[in-house]
């Protein structure tokens, strides 16, 4: 397994049930030096209660004492009881280069060794793959640019004119708290923010990931379960469209030397533009197997990959966020057990050549 977040912690569990022994039956690679997954790197600023929800893993329940802590301390926190309690004995840092086919087995390459495997759960999430679009006169702004993965907290912006970048949650929230220590704020967005009333309950959420889903299984590249929920108005979120902050403009046409610009000639100094404009999916280690669809995306039966049935995906598409992280790494888990004492986990098309695998076989090779 690779990725050691929401999604890989819940399919290690799911392996451990299933009778599984961390070493001989499975391994867990991470990247990170310390438990906690993407949260152990989100900006300082974000408290437990201002983040989206956040799911328990099976068999231990997420309740912290202090919400108004930051999410960066206590998900991690939860996240090491967690790898402690089950014993999971996750192996980091460990970074993956490349996995490649080795029929009927995985090669899985990193910079510490190789694993060789006969099924593969990727969990690597996004966090790693901030997203910046390419625009016009972006060499010639002389101001700051910053992608939201390297928010500081909002006291670097004192006195700055900030343009923030993005229609998500994580723009808005950022925009809030930067908007009191800078000069002046501009909210820019591809397209009008979709603003929700209600709670984002469980049914909301089912829904959500359901709609990710349909562009999983049609091969498209995945939308971020967030995107399509659209934003909740919070009553901190009523506040600022109330007073200003949350007032959207369309997407400028270009940057200029001294801030941005749209097509109509209209202009708006900057000394800071942040970009928050998402992340797409790491999986760049896994481009050796040829999993990707002619559309762009890698298709998904549930989390196995339809091109190649010894490799399932968490954290990707439904999965990337705590709405759906759990129920695929149960369902991976429970697949992967399944197919491997079958047999039948082979290369697309191909049945195993050598004899029947009761369990994973995962061995380290130096």
């Amino acid at each position: 397994m690779i990725g050691a977040g929401q999604a890989g912690l819940s399919a290690a569990h799911g392996l451990r049930r299933a009778g599984l022994e961390p070493g001989p039956g499975f391994t867990v690679l991470d990247a990170d030096a310390a438990p906690g997954g993407a949260w152990q790197h989100r900006w300082p600023t974000l408290r437990v209660d201002d983040a989206h929800r956040i799911h328990s893993l099976p068999g231990m329940e997420f309740a912290p004492t202090d919400p108004t802590r930051p999410a960066n301390q206590v998900v991690p926190e939860y996240f090491a009881a967690y790898e402690r309690a089950f014993d999971l004995r996750v192996r980091r840092p460990v970074r993956v280069t490349t996995v490649r086919d080795a029929d009927p087995e995985l090669v899985v390459e990193t910079d510490r060794g190789s694993w060789t495997t006969r099924a593969l759960i990727n969990a690597t999430g996004t966090w790693s793959r901030p997203f910046v679009p390419a625009y016009p006169g972006a060499r010639e702004f002389r101001g700051r640019q910053l992608h939201a993965v390297d928010y500081p907290g909002p006291a670097e912006f004192a006195d700055r004119r900030v343009v923030v970048v993005g229609g998500g949650a994580t723009a808005v929230q950022l925009l809030l708290q930067i908007a009191p220590c800078a000069t002046s704020t501009l909210w820019v967005t591809r397209r009008e923010p979709e603003w929700h009333e209600g709670p984002f309950d469980a049914e909301a959420g089912r829904a959500a990931v359901a709609r990710v889903e349909e562009r999983v299984r049609a091969g498209l590249a995945p939308r971020s379960v967030v995107g399509v929920t659209g934003l909740m108005l919070t009553p901190e979120y009523r506040a600022g469209i109330a007073a200003g902050v949350l007032d959207r403009h369309p997407m400028f046409a270009r940057l200029t030397a001294e801030g941005v610009a749209w097509a109509d000639g209209t202009t708006w100094a900057a000394d800071v533009v942040l970009w928050a404009t998402g992340w797409r999916p790491a999986v760049g280690h896994l481009a050796p197997l040829k999993l990707r669809s002619p559309q762009g995306g890698i298709t998904l039966d549930d989390t196995r990959a339809v091109a190649d049935p010894r490799v399932h995906l968490v954290g990707y598409g439904p999965s990337a966020s705590t709405i759906g992280a759990n129920r695929a790494g149960r369902a991976a888990a429970h697949e992967v057990v399944t197919r491997l004492r079958e047999g039948s986990l082979a290369p697309a098309g191909r049945w195993p050549s050598s004899a029947v695998a009761s369990q994973a076989r995962v061995r380290l090779r130096s």
